[in-house]
């Protein structure tokens, strides 16, 4: 006699399809972890924001104009803002950064 498989007409109904289905969470899980309360945003999520603002605004030349704006930053002595540039810079295009400090830098201290 030959064996003929019959779905369910409803999965909700069938007793397999509740038996292998996953239970639903009864919380979402939050991994921010103690600073869960308080809107604290990183240093990494700082400049991570500042450097995809600088590329929707300059597209993929952005971390030339980055590299750009740290050059006229070192030259202009203004040390505060070479620092926040070349982490732009840094967290666009790693290459242009170091590239950029190996051509800044006179001292021959090791580049990290």
């Amino acid at each position: 006699m030959p064996v003929h498989f019959a779905a369910a007409r409803s999965t909700a109904h069938s007793p397999i399809a509740r038996a292998l289905a996953r239970k639903a969470l009864g919380r979402a899980a939050n991994d921010n972890g103690a600073a869960c309360d308080v809107a604290v945003e990183s240093s990494f999520d700082t400049m991570m924001r500042a450097a995809l603002k600088h590329f929707a605004q300059h597209g993929m030349g952005a971390a030339r104009e980055a590299r750009n704006q740290a050059e006229q930053a070192h030259f202009t002595g203004d040390t505060e803002s070479y620092e926040w540039w070349l982490e732009v810079c840094r967290t666009l295009d790693r290459r242009v950064a170091e590239d950029l400090v190996r051509r800044l830098d006179t001292t021959g201290a090791p580049i990290y």
